[in-house]
């Protein structure tokens, strides 16, 4: 994801590729910038695009807040702990940080039409599917989207059922069961499946490719310095679905 986001800010007529950072692939070219392993490269740039892993991203994120520099963030475990969280760590902007779950536009749209679902039906599960080299299950979008059907209406569930073998209903995310696959061969894809009387829903998004992210990596990328709030979480603002 990093490399493809540089080369299609490089390929942008209205932004410039900076420099890029990467500790792991110092030395390596990309879209005709060398990489560093020097955080330091990066002071100047007017927006930093942060895809990394959980592990290390709120340290970055404040080294990229002290170089004065917004931050678009597409790394997954932002749950609603780790944004209270980023919230005290970037309590006031400019600059500004955007956290996105999913920079897939389809992605938002279906989460937002899962929200909207959420108080017409007794009862929700959200199924995610992704390549099996994911770093962690289940996704910022699942979770995020479990979250945002609870948000909207209390599960008004009565399962019966007992777990012969534990975690075969799902990890609980808000009172919401969430589902992780990981298989070769997927990429992104997630269904959201809705329960009432006589009736169920399914509203599913598929990724088929990475350049899927891109025009959602872009707006971002020219829209976090006019955001009202120094911590925005989702791309629903830049889209007028929030």
């Amino acid at each position: 994801m990093g490399g493809l986001v540089a080369e299609q800010v490089a390929a942008a007529d209205d932004l410039r590729l900076a420099g890029l950072y990467d500790p792991n692939h110092a030395d390596e070219v990309v879209a005709g910038v060398p990489v560093s392993e020097d955080p330091g490269t990066l002071a100047g740039c007017d927006v930093v695009v942060e895809f990394t892993v959980p592990d290390v991203v709120m340290e970055n994120l404040s080294r990229w807040r002290r170089l004065g520099a917004h931050a678009v963030v597409g790394t997954s475990g932002f749950d609603e702990r780790r944004v209270a969280e980023l919230g005290e760590l970037w309590p006031s902007g400019p600059p500004n940080c955007i956290v996105v779950p999913n920079f897939s536009i389809g992605a938002v749209v279906m989460m937002r039409l899962a929200e909207l679902a959420a108080p017409h039906f007794e009862a929700a599960e959200v199924i995610e599917f992704h390549h099996d080299r994911k770093v962690d299950a289940p996704s910022g979008t699942a979770m995020a989207t479990a979250e945002r059907i609870a948000h909207a209406a209390k599960q008004r569930r009565t399962v019966e059922s007992r777990e012969l073998v534990r975690g075969a209903r799902g990890a609980d995310v808000a009172g919401v069961p969430v589902h992780a696959v990981r298989l070769p061969g997927l990429v992104a894809h997630q269904a959201v499946l809705f329960g009432g009387a006589g009736e169920t829903l399914t509203i599913r998004h598929d990724t088929t490719d990475r350049s899927a992210f891109m025009p959602g990596v872009l707006l971002a990328i020219r829209s976090v310095g006019d955001l009202r709030s120094p911590v925005t979480v989702g791309l629903e603002a830049l889209l007028s679905l929030d």
